[in-house]
C-alpha cells in the first residue's frame, strides 16, 4: 500500500523583514498570556539574520507609567501573526532573562549569558 500522506514543510525562522515587522506588536508567552511588546530586533553581524527580539516586559512599561524591562528573546522560538508575537518561553523565564540595553552593541559575554539563560548551547 502506498503512503499517501503529504509532508508538511517545516517552517524556518522568520526573515529579517518579517521579524522587523513585529516591532510594536504585543508579545505573548507560551500559555497565551500577554507579557510585553516587541521593542526591536537584533540581527546576526555575520549574515544579517534576525537573532533576538528585544522585548519590553510588563504592563507598566507598555503604558509609560514606569520604565519597561528590556530582555532578549530568541527569534527562533517565536512566531508572529495578526499583530501578536508568541514565544515558546514562560513568563517567569522571560522575567528572569538578563536585561539588555538596545542602545549599545551586544557584547559576546552578554550574549553568552543570554544563551545560557535560554539553554542555547
Amino acid at each position: 500500500m502506498a503512503d499517501t500522506t503529504e509532508s508538511i514543510p517545516e517552517a524556518g525562522p522568520p526573515s529579517r523583514d518579517e521579524a522587523s515587522s513585529w516591532v510594536g506588536w504585543d508579545l505573548d508567552e507560551v500559555g497565551g498570556a500577554p507579557v510585553g511588546r516587541v521593542h526591536a530586533v537584533y540581527v546576526d553581524s555575520d549574515g544579517g539574520a534576525p537573532a533576538w527580539l528585544i522585548a519590553a516586559l510588563g504592563q507598566g512599561g507598555l503604558l509609560g507609567r514606569r520604565r519597561a524591562t528590556l530582555v532578549a528573546v530568541p527569534v527562533r522560538d517565536c512566531a508572529g501573526a495578526g499583530g501578536r508575537v508568541w514565544t515558546a518561553h514562560e513568563r517567569n523565564s522571560l522575567r528572569d532573562a538578563p536585561v539588555i540595553d538596545p542602545t549599545r552593541p551586544l557584547l559576546r559575554e552578554h550574549e553568552l549569558a543570554i544563551c545560557g539563560h535560554y539553554g542555547i548551547g
